[in-house]
């Protein structure tokens, strides 16, 4: 795979605090609005039980994962509350004509 913009989805699809669930490629994905309305890519499974982060709770900017409660910073996919301890990886995300557009790429950190 080489390193492409993909749209994931449209800018209104998501509320602010709230996150969205994007596949592709056989990989989940999850797309956020902050409270400062600022949208983020990160991949879309818990690194503690790989629960889905869409089923989660965004609060300003973390994401609480579901089953555990294990939360994440979203900007930077930084584990912060037990029992996560491995941090999210992030994409780089940008809205062009009011659709989402998440960088994606096998080499991407």
């Amino acid at each position: 795979m080489t390193e492409q913009w993909i749209t994931a989805c449209a800018v209104d699809d998501i509320d602010t605090e709230d996150v969205v669930r994007f596949d592709r490629g056989g990989r989940t994905y999850a797309v956020y609005r902050t409270s400062d309305d600022r949208i983020y890519a990160t991949d879309g499974l818990c690194t503690h039980e790989e629960q889905h982060l869409a089923e989660g709770f965004v609060i300003d900017d973390i994401i609480e994962c579901p089953l555990h409660q294990g939360r994440f910073h979203i900007p930077t996919g930084k584990a912060k509350g037990a029992p996560v301890c491995i941090d999210l990886k992030t994409y780089p995300a940008r809205v062009v004509n009011g659709k989402v557009h998440i960088l994606i790429g096998d080499h991407l950190p």
